[in-house]
């Protein structure tokens, strides 16, 4: 997907990257390529060197992503252990209004389509093409 092919967001969504740095959990290329990606769109975005971290320190920003009032997307790893993290910063997400996106599980490529892929929970007009969404409950 090139730049032209990014859509400008119509509905304001807040968009977090996590780029775990400290777990190395997720491969290296598939980071570099979904920050590369977002970093070439026209879609703004929140990148932090790990959530671990933050949550462990119970960073306020945390709280202030948690308590937003438009949809968030958070792209990092497992959806069930990012709400744990979010959690255990004393800022648990609301069941609605967030889509998380797995780098764990998904290449670089799949992971950029989710995240530029409407999203049934949140409008249409938010978003742009198509995708596969993994979301937690």
């Amino acid at each position: 997907m090139t730049t032209e092919e990014k859509p400008q967001d119509a509905t304001p969504r807040r968009l977090l990257y996590c780029h775990c740095a400290f777990a190395r959990v997720v491969p290296q290329e598939v980071k570099n390529g979904v920050l590369q990606g977002l970093a070439e769109s026209n879609v703004a975005f929140e990148a932090v060197p790990d959530l671990c971290a933050l949550a462990a320190h119970k960073d306020p920003s945390l709280l202030r992503l948690a308590n937003g009032d438009s949809p968030l997307e958070i792209v990092a790893c497992y959806p069930r252990a990012v709400r744990w993290l979010f959690h255990a910063a004393d800022a648990p997400l609301p069941e609605d209004g967030v889509r998380i996106h797995n780098m764990r599980t998904q290449d670089a490529a799949t992971t950029l389509n989710d995240v530029f892929a409407p999203a049934p929970n949140l409008p249409v007009e938010a978003a742009a093409p198509t995708g596969h969404l993994e979301e937690s409950r």
